[in-house]
């Protein structure tokens, strides 16, 4: 499968508070602090992977995350992956259905990306840059507090490809039910 990044967000791990590596190095953040070039790969809402690129120096997390692409090649592959997509446009629009039309689960979860081993499940290679003029940036989708004034998100202006911009929506939390309280 072959795949033309449409979108992605930056990360600047430990000073960003959008980056889950803001609070220092964890078993589930810990390749974000590897060598770069590798993939950090996390599962979100208990139901979707997202696919990161390792970017910063070893010892210091920082990431990109992949939001959205065109699959090129293998796209009846993606469509078995992603049968819900409606349009070949809609199989990698978002990073959890490019994690899903690519297959990306944790088992790539700090994998070489970037070492063009022909075995590797997963290779980042060079492609033919895009336009310059047609790359737009702003905040970066869900992120709120002090991360969300940063315009790490980058994209190719009026690609079918790119994902909807969605702010940062504040979840409120239930109260918890007091447990001297009795129930109806």
């Amino acid at each position: 499968m072959q795949l033309r990044i449409t979108e992605v967000e930056a990360y600047a791990g430990e000073a960003d508070p959008g980056s889950h590596a803001y609070r220092g190095k964890t078993a589930r953040n810990a390749s974000m602090f590897g060598p770069p070039g590798h993939a950090y790969v996390y599962f979100i809402y208990g139901m979707w992977y997202s696919l990161n690129l390792v970017c910063g120096p070893e010892g210091h997390a920082g990431g990109v995350l992949i939001r959205a692409g065109e699959v090129l090649e293998g796209v009846d592959e993606a469509r078995h992956r992603r049968p819900k997509a409606r349009k070949d446009a809609e199989l990698a629009k978002g990073p959890a259905r490019l994690a899903t039309a690519l297959a990306v689960d944790r088992e790539l979860n700090g994998a070489d990306v970037c070492s063009h081993d022909a075995t590797a499940p997963l290779s980042v290679l060079a492609g033919e840059p895009g336009d310059a003029d047609a790359v737009r940036s702003g905040p970066r989708t869900g992120v709120g507090g002090e991360g969300a004034h940063h315009p790490w998100r980058f994209w190719l202006a009026d690609d079918p490809t790119v994902s909807p911009y969605r702010p940062h929506k504040p979840r409120h939390r239930r109260p918890a039910l007091d447990a001297n309280r009795s129930t109806p």
